[in-house]
């Protein structure tokens, strides 16, 4: 089963969390704080594996979490990293971000890539030990791994794209030019995935053909099978546009040129300026007239023209070296760049992922701030120091400003992640 699509998420491991403790050795006075940090978060890379030619994987498996970082340990001991987690995927995916639609990477060459990074360790109480605190009695949490929903799309990583009307011969000439061996039949659809084909020209020089099936008037609209297979037409470099110049199947060529280049030009106006060869298939069974018509009107648009029938393999040949000779002229396949996060409006007062809100019910102002979750976890309520770094925090993050923009006075129950406590001014 071929599947060029699929909608997966991803999510990062969380750093380990830094640890209180304090050195304790037989002799050895006021050791001193020796908590060790947290280890890092695994990463989750993607990287192509030629021996995948679909993402029908995805389909049964939709969630993918790398390890979280081990907490830190006694006598400065930092905690183990966890492994990174790698997703192989067919060369050729284009991974963009669900929420944003943005381009996160293409997934073409060999290097890896990281789409998710694993959150930091947190310090453990060794790196909060100062001359005026010698003992501190609180450490800071992992930071938080990036999650992502992903949207996976194959693109074929093809030089030349067929494209035409079904039954026009597409199959039949892919497979006669390359080792291709697709399904041929008299009947419309009978190519229901695209196909690749090697096409050798020499001992050095070759190029990848692809045969995209079920364009028909109305696919970018979604009509036929056209358009979910028009986007492996995008990255490539040239288009042979195959033409039924017999009019076998009741209809005008130069109708199906048009309605064909109007489809792509509707789906992407890159693929629409793509270079264009014609090539009049099935011209064994042409009228010399019908050949002369067509030539003229495509030569008249300043396209190249070749009269083939790849039935009997007649004039496939020279089509193919002059696909060599444009290719040799055009530059490489092309690659997707990725894309750079778009400015999204705040959802909160705070900034970047520090983002809170803030409501009052009977009395009592509730935070709700996911980042502070973390930082919860390592305050010590009996160490004035911990509090001290929790109220920094506050402060920072703006939490304080919009309480007291709302009108909070002292006194007042505040309640943060399920933590409660009198506000002071």
């Amino acid at each position: 089963m071929f599947v060029d699509q699929a909608k997966i998420r991803v999510e990062a491991g969380d750093g380990g969390d830094g640890v209180v403790s304090f050195h304790r050795e037989k002799y050895v006075a006021a050791g001193g704080p020796d908590g060790g940090d947290g280890g890092k978060g695994g990463d989750v890379i993607f990287i192509a594996d030629d021996h995948f030619s679909s993402l029908i994987d995805f389909r049964f498996q939709r969630k993918y979490v790398a390890g979280r970082g081990e907490n830190g340990a006694a006598k400065r001991c930092t905690g183990k990293s966890a492994p990174d987690l790698v997703i192989k995927v067919p060369r050729g995916t284009v991974i963009r971000e669900a929420k944003s639609g943005r381009i996160m990477a293409d997934i073409s060459g060999d290097e890896p890539v990281i789409i998710a990074k694993g959150g930091r360790g947190g310090k453990g109480n060794q790196h909060f030990a100062t001359s005026t605190r010698q003992v501190p009695r609180f450490a800071k949490p992992g930071y938080p791994g990036e999650k992502f929903d992903l949207i996976l799309e194959l693109k074929l990583l093809a030089d030349v794209g067929l494209v035409g009307f079904p039954n026009v011969g597409k199959s039949t000439l892919i497979s006669v030019v390359s080792a291709a061996k697709p399904k041929i039949a008299n009947y419309h659809f009978t190519t229901l995935t695209p196909v690749l084909g090697v096409v050798r020209v020499s001992a050095e020089k070759s190029f990848v053909m692809a045969d995209i099936p079920g364009l028909i008037e109305g696919a970018a609209d979604g009509a036929g099978l056209g358009h979910a297979f028009l986007r492996h037409v995008e990255r490539c470099r040239l288009i042979v546009h195959v033409l039924d110049v017999s009019g076998c199947e009741g209809r005008d060529p130069i109708d199906d040129f048009e309605k064909i280049n109007a489809e792509l030009e509707r789906f992407s106006e890159s693929i629409a300026a793509c270079p264009q060869i014609v090539a009049a298939n099935k011209a064994d069974m042409a009228e010399e007239e019908q050949i002369r018509r067509l030539r003229a009107y495509v030569e008249e648009r300043g396209l190249p023209f070749f009269v083939i029938s790849a039935a009997t393999n007649q004039g496939t040949e020279p089509l193919v070296y002059a696909v060599l000779q444009k290719l040799e002229t055009l530059p490489p396949v092309k690659r997707f760049e990725p894309e750079a996060l778009p400015e999204e409006p705040m959802l909160g007062d705070g900034e970047g992922d520090r983002r809170f809100t803030i409501t009052v019910e009977n009395g009592v102002y509730y935070v709700d701030a996911p980042f502070m979750e973390p930082i919860m976890r390592t305050v010590n309520p009996d160490d004035w120091s911990s509090l001290q770094y929790f109220e920094r925090v506050l402060i920072s993050s703006g939490i304080i400003k919009k309480l007291e923009e709302m009108g909070v006075q002292e006194g007042d129950t505040v309640s943060v992640g399920g933590v409660e406590f009198d506000y002071v001014s």
